[in-house]
């Protein structure tokens, strides 16, 4: 299955995985509206919807950049509505728009806390409840969510709950949603990475940790989400997808390739927050079986 000629409405994807997302669907000659806040330069977050809408008709797609803040609902009906106005119709959405702070309850303000929660929660349920009345007329509609699997570990919550509280309420949307919009035939699935992913956003919230860090790019994120965004949505809803394990579940060996310092080790790589321990062990297994293969 291709994504030649569908319609993809990626939140936040003016940089990072969001941009990755569009130009991987590009590649194919999907149409992306690339629907995010800059649409100035910014020295701190290099990127906008312009530069992202000039990379993604390199690659070969149309693009539609729309300003939109995810937390303005009059802008996100009006961003919808625009993309169905501009190509006729929607048939997939890419929540991948989210706020980030690495701090503590007392740390945490309450400014900033709204801000993460307006975004990630309640912006991915916004988009989706006015996304779904043109999905559910589509062709193989998909909604995936960049979120995590619903780990309910404490060591997941303590150092950070406000963040942890706000990105998990994007993974109850997948879990509510998968069943709701099933008889619709709209597939809802998560994607999560199993390292750190280098992206502007990261050095700045870990920017600490930037010459210790040993992370992946955005592309293996984009491949991982191409292999959802193909599979049957009567058949492929509710899922927490781990980027690594889809992947070699899919028949990928060579991961050297998403390596953000070249050589790393897979040992040696930064781990993300929130992973399942049943998803490592799977992983592990693979792995492993994965190596012996290549050695017959």
């Amino acid at each position: 299955m291709s994504l030649r000629g569908k319609v993809l409405f990626i939140t936040g994807a003016s940089r990072g995985i969001g941009k990755a997302n569009a130009l991987r669907a590009a590649r194919d000659g999907a149409y992306v509206a690339i629907a995010a806040k800059t649409a100035d330069p910014n020295p701190k977050l290099p990127g906008t919807i312009f530069s992202a809408a000039k990379e993604i008709e390199v690659a070969g797609g149309k693009a539609l950049p729309i300003q939109c803040d995810i937390r303005e609902e009059e802008q996100v009906r009006k961003a919808i509505d625009l993309t169905v106005k501009t190509f006729g119709k929607i048939d997939i959405v890419v929540n991948n728009a989210s706020a980030i702070s690495l701090g503590g309850t007392e740390s945490t303000d309450v400014k900033r806390y709204d801000l993460m929660h307006s975004i990630n929660g309640r912006g991915t349920w916004m988009v989706s409840k006015y996304a779904v009345e043109h999905l559910k007329r589509a062709e193989n509609p998909h909604i995936l969510n960049i979120s995590p699997p619903l780990s309910m570990e404490e060591r997941w919550f303590s150092p950070f709950p406000a963040y942890t509280i706000a990105k998990y309420n994007m993974s109850l949307c997948v879990l509510g949603m998968a069943g709701e919009f099933r008889p619709l035939g709209v597939a809802v699935n998560a994607l999560w990475p199993l390292t750190m992913i280098e992206t502007a956003a990261l050095r700045i919230a870990d920017g600490a940790n930037a010459e210790t860090r040993r992370s992946r790019t955005p592309e293996i994120m984009a491949d991982a989400a191409y292999h959802v965004l193909t599979q049957d949505a009567s058949t492929f809803s509710g899922n927490f997808c781990l980027d690594e394990l889809l992947l070699r579940k899919s028949g990928v060996t060579n991961f050297e390739k998403y390596n953000n310092t070249p050589g790393t080790a897979l040992e040696d790589l930064t781990p993300d927050f929130f992973l399942d321990a049943k998803q490592l062990e799977e992983l592990d297994a693979l792995r492993v079986k994965q190596r012996e293969n290549a050695r017959l």
